[in-house]
């Protein structure tokens, strides 16, 4: 891994010392001549300097507000980047996630940020990555977010080429609040006993669920505990990912809807026992799918509930054709009827589905590639199946 090249303070600087810029920014503005009337200083320089469309650059001057009266500071911001490491590509992707970086004083406050996020193992590459979902790590404190936010992951510990996934998923969760109760909240689940590897990932992919006050995520893990669901399970963090961010009011009306679609309670309960992820699903997407498997395969309500994670499929890329591959071979005596469970017929990967009941009849089904492959459908085949308003009927 390339690294950002560490900043001395006799480099602070380094502007009149590095060789001059390959493409001097400054001097390609057009003249009054070349563009249109209406154009800003702003505008023409994000265009000449950076190779942005005159579309991009008027909006990312009215959008961020962004307002350069001279060439100089955003010059020597650019020599800056450049200076890291910072590639011809990557510059203008930087500066258009962060605009406003042209505005800051690079000696004082970009040049500590890019040698810190140096020394911690972020490339100029990764920190363009990162900028891809987390735009504002460059913007953030140096001293009040990113330091304190390093010096907490690596006690969870975060290994040190995760650190760089951390600052991607934290785009909505870094801030003073996150701050301020992930160390408390990580020693909550602790407390309970929660397995280190399973913090580690909560931290790392999930930052969002650690914001709570400490007194909301413990009620969080009551509830979780109540329901039946033990914190050295791998199931909790989960739970704990879903509980975290809906209030009781939004879980009464998940369970309500579910009681709607023939569960019981305990139906509810127990699915979420099982994965609590599909409570993350909107009502028109459990809507649809509960009434295909219920209506269109005839499978009970609780049949569903008993695997959950049929509800986390797509139901045009998953369920629908594996449904239909496995209706063929029924109708063509290849498999029986009530032979195989929901487990085995949808939640099986795809290639394993594949090998077992695609490539397996190949020879007598020719057809289920197509159908596996959304390409055909039921009604195509001639075999008797009907198809009203869209979607196939088995």
């Amino acid at each position: 891994m390339q690294l950002l090249v560490p900043i001395s303070r006799t480099h602070f600087h380094f502007f009149q010392k590095l060789p001059p810029l390959s493409r001097p920014y400054s001097s390609l503005l057009e003249s009054d001549d070349d563009k249109p009337q209406d154009h800003s200083f702003t505008v023409s320089y994000l265009i000449n300097s950076l190779g942005f469309s005159p579309k991009l650059a008027l909006s990312l001057s009215k959008t961020h507000k962004l307002r350069l009266k001279s060439p100089e500071r955003p010059d020597s911001v650019i020599r800056l980047l450049k200076h890291y490491g910072f590639s011809d590509t990557q510059i203008p992707e930087v500066v258009k996630k962060q605009p406003s970086l042209l505005l800051c004083n690079p000696e004082k406050i970009l040049a500590p940020k890019l040698q810190f996020l140096g020394s911690i193992g972020l490339s100029a590459t990764t920190i363009t990555e990162v900028m891809n979902c987390n735009q504002r790590i460059l913007a953030q404190s140096l001293e009040r977010i990113l330091k304190p936010y390093y010096d907490i992951i690596k006690n969870v510990p975060i290994p040190d080429d995760m650190v760089a996934v951390f600052f991607k998923n934290s785009n909505r969760a870094m801030g003073v609040k996150l701050l301020s109760n992930l160390a408390p909240n990580i020693s909550v689940l602790r407390e309970i006993q929660v397995p280190e590897s399973a913090i580690s990932f909560c931290v790392t992919y999930h930052p969002l669920v650690l914001s709570p006050n400490t007194s909301k995520l413990r009620e969080s893990v009551n509830k979780i505990i109540n329901i039946g669901i033990l914190p050295s399970s791998f199931t909790f963090m989960k739970a704990l990912q879903v509980v975290s961010q809906m209030d009781e009011s939004k879980w009464a009306q998940k369970e309500e809807f579910y009681k709607k679609c023939g569960w019981t309670e305990e139906d509810f309960l127990f699915a979420f026992r099982k994965n609590p992820l599909f409570m993350s699903l909107s009502e028109k997407k459990s809507s649809s799918k509960m009434e295909f498997l219920v209506n269109e395969m005839g499978w009970r309500p609780a049949d569903v509930a008993e695997y959950p994670d049929i509800l986390t499929h797509s139901l045009e890329k998953s369920i629908i054709p594996k449904c239909s591959v496995i209706r063929v071979l029924q109708y063509k005596g290849l498999i029986k009827k009530g032979e195989l469970s929901l487990s085995t017929m949808l939640i099986n990967s795809k290639k394993r589905f594949h090998d077992r009941f695609v490539s397996k009849y190949q020879e007598r089904a020719p057809e289920l590639f197509s159908i596996i492959q959304g390409k055909m459908s039921l009604a195509e085949l001639s075999l008797g199946f009907e198809e009203r308003g869209g979607v196939k009927q088995l």
